[in-house]
């Protein structure tokens, strides 16, 4: 494999070549379901209105009824099982000697990397679909205006706090 191949993945469209060509860790899987769980609970209550807008406006006019309920349905269940499967495979990150690099996307990928002397607190939140998984994200307050907030989801909520108390460590061994 030559330098060129172990920079820039073989396939731009597979994310684990990429994160894996960028040394990246992935996510862990079971965000996938927390993905869906929070897509399901955007989706669904649309899909419902558009059901009741056809229900209500197109069988007044003497529309064919049924056919926006199909199309909203599809569309909320083509969403809810295939888009956070590809977005939770976007993200990546590493904890190295003094910084955490947080990478995620595709088309508009951003690479954000944190110095560990510019955090200024770090938090580990967990909502409740998160808890239901056993997950947490980690996010990192740094000082500055533009972008200060990096949150990394989908992670263990032991390899959260473990990293949460990391980063704590260097923050106090830069100052001491």
């Amino acid at each position: 494999m030559t330098d060129i191949e172990t920079v820039h993945p073989t396939d731009p469209f597979d994310p684990q070549a990429l994160n894996a060509a960028e040394g990246l860790d992935p996510v862990d899987p079971r965000y996938v379901h927390v993905l869906r769980a929070t897509t399901a609970l955007n989706l669904i209550p649309l899909a419902i209105g558009a059901s009741l807008f056809d229900a209500l406006l197109i069988r007044s006019i003497g529309g064919p009824y049924g056919l926006i309920t199909g199309l909203a349905w599809l569309a909320a269940i083509i969403m809810i099982v295939n888009f956070p499967a590809r977005r939770m495979q976007r993200w990546g990150y590493r904890i190295g000697e003094g910084q955490l690099r947080v990478a995620r996307g595709w088309l508009f990928r951003t690479d954000t990397i944190v110095p560990f002397v510019r955090v200024q607190h770090i938090d580990v939140g967990q909502g409740p679909v998160e808890r239901w998984f056993g997950l947490s994200h980690l996010i990192v307050h740094t000082s500055g205006t533009h972008n200060s907030t990096v949150t990394l989801p989908g992670l263990p909520a032991d390899l959260a706090a473990a990293m949460r108390e990391t980063i704590r460590r260097h923050i106090q061994t830069d100052f001491a």
